[in-house]
């Protein structure tokens, strides 16, 4: 069903997927800690439960309580937040293992997009991922999205993106673990 972020808002996400526009491409989220969902991406992705998947936030604050150390993360916030920066760090038990693949670190990053950052400033901080089958290129046309709309439970439309994935990079280790559109500096 194709809503309008203010028709969202007045519905629950429990045991729901949506799809929406992000700073970077169309993300496929749900609630944090909806466990039944988080199992639905991985299966609609057909992705391997082995690839950990990653949180979108509002808000430094809202990241406090998902993460075990703050240390280094509020120097990369400051810099680079909202955008196109995904930080991997040590998680909380906040973080469920499934959404993590075991892992005990999770990527997370606060976007800088109008849409997704009303979604999560009124659900909170979701479960995301690209919205694409594992095998098969990020989503930036609507059009594209709208290939989902029997898989998915909501679609907001955000028109055709044109932005690189996350820079992805590991705080722990110091190193850049994908490099997309943000560039760490040294």
């Amino acid at each position: 069903m194709i809503l309008s972020v203010e028709d969202l808002k007045k519905q629950s996400l429990k045991s729901k997927l949506i799809a929406f526009p992000t700073d970077t491409v169309y993300g496929l989220g749900c609630l944090l800690g909806d466990e039944e969902s988080v199992r639905r991406i991985f299966e609609l992705k057909g992705r391997d439960f082995s690839k950990p998947l990653a949180i979108l936030a509002p808000s430094f604050e809202s990241i406090a309580p998902l993460v075990k150390d703050l240390k280094g993360l509020k120097e990369l916030s400051d810099l680079y937040w909202p955008g196109a920066l995904t930080v991997v760090t040590k998680k909380t038990t906040l973080v469920s293992d499934l959404t993590t693949a075991g892992q005990d670190t999770v990527g997370i990053r606060i976007p800088n997009h109008p849409i997704a950052l009303v979604i999560l400033n009124h659900f909170g901080p979701m479960v995301v991922t690209s919205l694409n089958k594992s095998s098969e290129p990020a989503i930036l046309k609507f059009q594209d999205v709208l290939g989902f709309k029997d898989s998915v439970d909501y679609i907001i439309d955000g028109g055709d993106l044109s932005n690189l994935a996350s820079t992805v990079y590991d705080l722990n280790k110091g190193v850049v673990l994908r490099q997309g559109e943000v560039v760490i500096k040294p």
